[in-house]
């Protein structure tokens, strides 16, 4: 199991507003691109937020997570939750941005084989098996925060991990078509493919591992990790 340490189902502390970051960010979900830098009081109630929501999702699972609950378990007005987070799926989104933190890290500066440092296949390899476990563990969330069809494949979360993809296959494959490549890559871990693969047909997260390991090899023309 190249990357176990993501089967730990607790949502990672909140950090205090304006807290330093080692590494880069490839994405902030949580707010949008015209939103400016929050004061820090803003900061704390929108950190106040999202504990309330995580801790309703740990009681109550993701269907517990209503603007008026999350407004009754921060202890704040609702129109304080719509403010901030702008509807339902906004607020959903925030969360798996918060979560996603970890994994941003681990692949951009983390110890290899997911970060710098181990063999460009190695490193995706390990990418695809971390991403999987990362929405298996998180499914419903996933499911539930998923944008609109059509803004689906645009939206900044799923285009920081393509990029990601995209770099590591063109120093791998520098003659291919890396970014189609990395569509395809990336459309073989979407939360609703694996919510049919784990939930309907029941398949062990072995075999969607060894899946994700036998994909890489084909693509990349390589033989696939023994």
């Amino acid at each position: 199991m190249l990357y176990a340490g993501f089967m730990s189902s607790a949502l990672p502390p909140f950090p205090p507003p304006q807290e330093p970051l080692d590494v880069p960010q490839l994405l902030e979900v949580g707010r949008g691109p015209e939103e400016p830098c929050l004061r820090a009081d803003a900061a704390r109630n929108r950190a106040r937020l999202l504990e309330a929501a995580a801790r309703l999702i740990a009681e109550h699972g993701v269907a517990g997570v209503t603007m008026e609950a999350v407004a009754a378990a921060a202890q704040v007005g609702k129109g304080t939750v719509f403010r901030r987070f702008g509807d339902r799926t906004g607020l959903l989104m925030a969360l798996l941005d918060h979560s996603d933190r970890k994994l941003q890290a681990d692949f951009l500066g983390g110890p290899p084989p997911l970060g710098p440092g181990a063999l460009p296949l190695e490193r995706l390899r390990a990418f695809g098996v971390a991403v999987l476990y990362r929405r298996v563990e998180q499914l419903d969330l996933y499911l539930a925060a998923q944008t609109e069809p059509t803004r689906r494949f645009s939206h900044p979360a799923v285009a920081a991990l393509r990029t990601h993809i995209t770099m590591l296959l063109r120093q791998i494959l520098p003659d291919a078509d890396c970014e189609l490549l990395s569509q395809t890559l990336l459309n073989s871990l979407d939360p609703a493919l694996i919510h049919y693969q784990t939930r309907q047909c029941e398949m062990p997260m072995e075999r969607l591992e060894a899946g994700w390991i036998d994909l890489v090899a084909r693509v990349t023309g390589t033989r696939p990790r023994r």
